[in-house]
C-alpha cells in the first residue's frame, strides 16, 4: 500500500524499497500500474438497508454456489 502525496500541482507515490528490489526496478524503467482505492467497510455496512439477518444475507450471497464439501457429497 502506498499513499498519494502532492508534488507541486501534481500527485505522486513513492514505490516501497521492497517492491523496487523484488521487481528489479531501476531509474528510467517504464512500468504499468493498476490503481485501486482502498475501501472502508464501515461505509458499506452503514448503507445496507435491509431487514435481513446477517445469516440470511450470507445465505443469499451463497445461493447457487456449491462448496467443495457439497461437490464431494454430490459425487457419491
Amino acid at each position: 500500500m502506498v499513499t498519494i502525496k502532492r508534488w507541486g500541482n501534481s500527485m505522486g507515490i513513492v514505490i516501497p524499497k521492497e517492491i523496487v528490489e523484488k521487481q528489479h526496478l531501476r531509474e528510467g524503467d517504464e512500468v504499468v500500474i493498476s490503481v485501486f482505492k482502498r475501501g472502508n467497510l464501515k461505509d458499506v455496512f452503514g448503507k445496507l438497508k435491509t431487514k435481513m439477518s446477517g445469516q440470511e444475507f450470507k445465505d443469499l450471497a451463497r445461493k447457487g454456489w456449491e462448496s467443495s464439501s457439497d461437490r464431494e457429497f454430490n459425487k457419491r
